[in-house]
């Protein structure tokens, strides 16, 4: 049997059925929320399949920051249509609704967000072409990487529960919101565990 941490194809079978079974769960709307859509984005890589991380430009809105390709839903756009437009706005990558392999649940953001979580595969991406108003630079971590049992750290914390860090590299770690995202990615998708993340711990910077 192909490793679909290790295969292209192999991984887009798995996901497209996993997410299929998996009900995602949506924030209802409510006064002052705003809505983005996030890609998590698996491309061929170095080591393997490979989502796309980014770190935004040192400018704006988180900047420095951790994140996923993506931004705020325009007005009449679903979290794909806009997932999707960022993808290409930010990266220069052209997916289309056949990429789509599924959704994970939204996570509530202190920053105000719910942010949609859309999984494409594209396995012919073309070249980056970072927009350099809105990134920084532009990281791969392979899907070996995010399974490996390593990868998520649980830190205590003062007031009670666990702080989430993925720990992708060396000096590396991602903390809620894109923390939280790839943790249920790697769970519900590579591992075939149905968890949920609404709750995770964010740190106070991610609210700025």
């Amino acid at each position: 049997m192909t490793d679909p941490l290790t295969n292209l194809s192999a991984f887009q079978e798995l996901a497209a059925r996993r997410l299929a079974g998996f009900s995602h769960i949506a924030v209802p709307d409510a006064p002052g929320m705003r809505r983005a859509g996030v890609v998590i984005c698996v491309v061929p890589g170095a080591d393997g399949p490979s989502v796309i991380l980014i770190k935004r430009a040192y400018r704006g809105r988180n900047a420095g920051q951790w994140g996923l390709p993506g931004g705020r839903m325009d007005s009449g756009e679903t979290p794909e249509q806009a997932a999707l437009r960022e993808l290409h706005e930010e990266l220069g990558l052209t997916a289309g609704p056949g990429d789509v392999l599924g959704r994970l649940d939204d996570f509530p953001a202190t920053s105000g967000f719910a942010i949609s979580p859309i999984v494409v595969a594209l396995p012919e991406p073309g070249p980056l072409q970072p927009s350099p108003d809105e990134v920084h630079s532009v990281h791969h971590v392979s899907l070996a990487r995010l399974a490996a049992d390593d990868t998520p750290r649980w830190v205590p914390q003062l007031e009670g529960g666990r702080m989430l860090q993925m720990k992708l590299g060396p000096g590396w770690l991602v903390h809620a919101p894109t923390g939280a995202m790839l943790w249920q990615f790697r769970e519900v998708v590579l591992l075939g565990r149905e968890v949920r993340v609404a709750d995770f711990v964010q740190p106070d910077w991610t609210s700025k």
